[in-house]
């Protein structure tokens, strides 16, 4: 695939951040302050944002590969690695991958696979982002990522959501729903070897719940934190909270 382009703003050791479904770099700007200590390190996947459509479907192996030539391009031998949802199955395989480049490893609000049940719901996923835009799905994504009363306050977060996904390709998006319908990553924790921190919004779905205990039992070491008043977007609920846990974690 097309190398996208790299955003990188800040000094300090680089953090990648890896965003999540229907989203791009932006979702990132939440926890821009970050910059006083950290160089960030964005980008948006294929058919997300600025980076155009491949030309055929992927996986989450070949967007793993992606980071690696795309840091390669750029000079960098050794960063922090971080990634929401989708984003944070991207960040799994890199870290088992290249251990070697990743210093520590964020995971947020994501799985190393997919229930049966979300599986199978992937595909009808992608034909109706397909149908009729990815903008059609936002009255569920709205549920699944906000609490009530964040989505119900309708705040610059929930705006940057819903305009994003206005503008996200359809077929950008079901190329995506496709590829985590496929991922199975749970023989790969065993390979991660960096510091690691799993995130999860409090008021998450229980399969998320499950998925982020899940991975602090298999990723040795690792450490699981909840946060409080969040569900799958906790990066955008509280990013506050987020950022304290990252200065803490990544020194």
């Amino acid at each position: 695939m097309p190398l996208p382009i790299l955003h990188r703003t800040g000094s300090g050791t680089p953090l990648v951040l890896l965003h999540c479904l229907g989203m791009n770099h932006h979702l990132w700007d939440s926890i821009h302050a970050l910059g006083d200590r950290y160089e960030l390190l964005s980008y948006d996947i294929p058919g997300h944002g600025e980076t155009p459509l491949p030309e055929k479907p992927y996986s989450i192996e070949d967007l793993s590969h992606q980071l690696h030539d795309l840091l390669i391009e750029n000079h960098v031998s050794r960063a922090h690695i971080m990634g929401i949802s989708l984003g944070g199955l991207t960040a799994q395989h890199f870290a088992a991958t290249w251990p070697e480049m990743t210093d520590h490893l964020v995971l947020a609000d994501t799985t190393a696979r997919y229930g049966d049940e979300a599986r199978a719901g992937w595909p009808q996923r992608a034909a109706a982002a397909r149908a009729n835009g990815a903008a059609s799905l936002l009255p569920m994504i709205l549920k699944i990522w906000f609490t009530p009363s964040f989505a119900a306050a309708d705040g610059p977060a929930v705006q940057l959501v819903r305009d994003t996904f206005a503008a996200c390709s359809g077929e950008g998006y079901a190329l995506a729903c496709e590829a985590l319908g496929l991922a199975d990553l749970r023989e790969l924790a065993a390979k991660i070897t960096a510091p690691t921190l799993v995130l999860c919004g409090a008021e998450e779905t229980e399969a998320f719940k499950e998925a982020a205990r899940w991975l602090g039992e298999h990723v040795a070491g690792a450490r699981v934190e909840w946060i409080t008043s969040a569900a799958h977007a906790s990066v955008l609920e509280q990013p506050e909270r987020i950022m304290g846990l990252l200065r803490e974690f990544l020194g």
